[in-house]
């Protein structure tokens, strides 16, 4: 405009107490950590490959939550995200070095039919001991990580399958010709 007048406004948010050295490698490279525990059950098809994930039962650390209701949402919706990565999502470049599987509708991606009929997350209510928001903490992407249960069940049925004792070598995503 030609007025010149600043129709937004406009901020800047520095975290407290992060620093870190690379060369070094010390410091502290986040305010506060969030932890969490998944425990995952599956079954697979020992004929065609394929996997299902029956039950998973969910401990995460939230601090003192804000709102219980978004904070479970967003560790189910991390969740079957990871799950999607680690089990079907399989990347696939053509010869030109181009990703063929760029969308939805040429790769795998968990749909509802993908979530388990057991799935509890609970919540670990403790207050986070740094200065935040009413001692809560952000959910964000941990929970993603909590879907490595689902692949390391995985390898364990495999392993169960096998019924040798040797150790199972698995590709990630664990798609049914991976499992087979």
């Amino acid at each position: 405009e030609t007025d010149r007048i600043q129709r937004w406004s406009d901020g800047f948010y520095r975290t407290p107490k992060i620093h870190y050295d690379k060369t070094t490698l010390t410091g502290r490279p986040f305010y506060y950590f969030a932890y969490g525990a998944a425990c995952t059950e599956v079954a697979i098809d020992t004929l065609t490959g394929e996997s299902r994930v029956l039950a998973v039962d969910i401990l995460h650390d939230v601090g003192r939550s804000i709102n219980p209701a978004i904070d479970i949402g967003q560790i189910e919706g991390g969740f079957v995200q990871g799950m999607g990565w680690l089990t079907t999502e399989q990347l696939v470049w053509n010869d030109k070095g181009v990703l063929t599987t760029h969308a939805p509708s040429t790769y795998k991606i968990p749909t509802a039919g993908d979530v388990p009929a057991h799935f509890n997350v609970s919540l670990w209510h403790q207050p986070n001991p740094e200065d935040t928001v009413f001692g809560s903490k952000a959910v964000g992407e941990p929970p993603l990580m909590l879907a490595i249960s689902v692949y390391e069940a995985l390898r364990d049925a495999i392993a169960q399958a096998r019924g040798d004792g040797a150790m199972v070598r698995l590709a990630a995503p664990a798609t049914a010709e991976h499992v087979l």
